[in-house]
This record gives structure tokens, C-alpha cells and sequence, in this order.
């Protein structure tokens, strides 16, 4: 069967280039293009004031979110940015695009996050620091992804296989660098590994009460 140009039938849909929802894309954004901000301002202007240090931000909590969106280099940004491309998806389809969803997503990754760096002080009381990067909040993002992706779209329950087995993996892979001390991305510096075990632990248990903020509601 012949057709004109006119009756060309219609082709397959055209795929998005980046296919991540925008609460996704956002924050890649947002980690990329902060670490541009901190690139082309004077270092000692950005990490003493809003890098965490355990000992020296005592009274300035709100260097537990800023140091978020710091990274030591290029190549830590990036890889940052990467990895929550990776894991935002899921989360950010699941928490839904609207403005709600979108407020959820952000809560929960800036809680995680602060609250992954918060542990690393306790721990930590002595460290000067600072403490810079996206990995508490990321990791928190790899453990709602694991519960999520066990659920087929919803929150699936902690001890099934694939939460176990992602769980195991970023446990061994973070006490290998605890033991080389260093990682991919981090440019040579001190790598906090502990911060992203606080951040996945603390993503498996809050994903779910904060995704009731978008109106899912576990139903018995």
C-alpha cells in the first residue's frame, strides 16, 4: 500500500529527551546550578558561612540545607546530580507533579538531608568541617526509590528483596570507602560516608508519612 505525503500514517510519539518529571529536573538543576554560584564567588565567602561544620555552626541550623546545595568540585556536583536524576524519578512520579507532590518531594529531600548531616554532628562533635554535598539528601532518594520501585509505584515494604538488596549494596559500597577513603566524584577530598547511611536509613522510614502530604493514604 502506496501513501502520498498527505496520508502518511502517523509515526511512533516522539520521546522527551530527558523523560524524568519536572520536580526531577528541577533539583538537578538546582544542584548543578548552585554549584555554579558557589564556582564563580570567593571560596572563603561561601564554605565557612554556609558549608556545616559540627563545631563551628552551632547556632546556624540553616547550614544543615545549605550545605546541600555545595559540592567541593565540578566532578562532586555532577555526580551528585547524576545519581539523583537517577533516583528522583521514581520519588518525584510517585509524590505527583502537582504543587502539593512538589512540596512533598522538597520536604522530603531537604529533611533527609538535614537530618543526615544533624547525625553526622552528633557523631561527629569535634569535626571542623565544613561539610558539603548533596549525598545524605541522595541517598534518602536511592531508599524511597528501592521501597517505590518494590511497590510498582507505591511504597513497597522495607524487607523485600529488592530494598534488601539495594540496602545491602550501599552498605558495603560506603564501608569500602570508608576502608580506600575516597570515591568517584569526590576529587580526592574526604569523603563523610556515613552521612549517606543516616540518609538512606532515614529515606526507608520517611518516605511514606510524607508522601501523605500528596495525598496517598494507605487505605487497611
Amino acid at each position: 500500500m502506496h501513501y502520498s505525503e498527505l496520508e502518511k500514517p502517523p509515526g511512533p510519539p516522539k520521546e522527551p529527551l530527558i523523560n524524568a518529571p519536572w520536580p526531577a529536573v528541577a533539583l538537578i538543576a538546582a544542584i548543578v546550578g548552585g554549584y555554579f554560584v558557589q564556582s564563580i564567588l570567593p571560596p572563603e565567602q561561601i564554605l565557612p558561612r554556609w558549608g556545616y561544620s559540627p563545631l563551628y555552626s552551632r547556632g546556624h541550623a540553616e547550614t544543615l540545607v545549605t550545605a546541600l546545595f555545595l559540592h567541593g568540585s565540578w566532578s562532586h556536583a555532577l555526580m551528585n546530580g547524576a545519581l539523583a536524576l537517577a533516583f528522583a524519578t521514581p520519588v518525584a512520579r510517585y509524590y505527583g507533579p502537582r504543587a502539593g507532590g512538589f512540596a512533598a518531594f522538597l520536604i522530603f529531600y531537604v529533611t533527609c538531608g538535614a537530618l543526615a548531616n544533624l547525625a553526622f554532628g552528633l557523631v561527629h562533635p569535634r569535626e571542623v568541617g565544613p561539610l558539603v554535598g548533596a549525598s545524605g539528601a541522595v541517598s534518602a532518594l536511592a531508599a524511597a526509590a528501592s521501597r517505590i520501585v518494590a511497590g510498582r509505584g507505591e511504597v513497597g515494604p522495607i524487607f523485600s528483596p529488592m530494598v534488601l538488596g539495594m540496602g545491602g549494596g550501599w552498605v558495603i559500597a560506603n564501608l569500602l570507602i570508608a576502608v580506600v577513603g575516597f570515591a568517584p566524584g569526590a576529587g580526592g577530598a574526604q569523603v563523610a560516608w556515613d552521612v549517606h547511611l543516616w540518609g538512606f536509613a532515614l529515606g526507608l522510614f520517611l518516605v511514606e508519612p510524607i508522601g501523605r502530604l500528596a495525598g496517598h493514604v494507605r487505605v487497611n
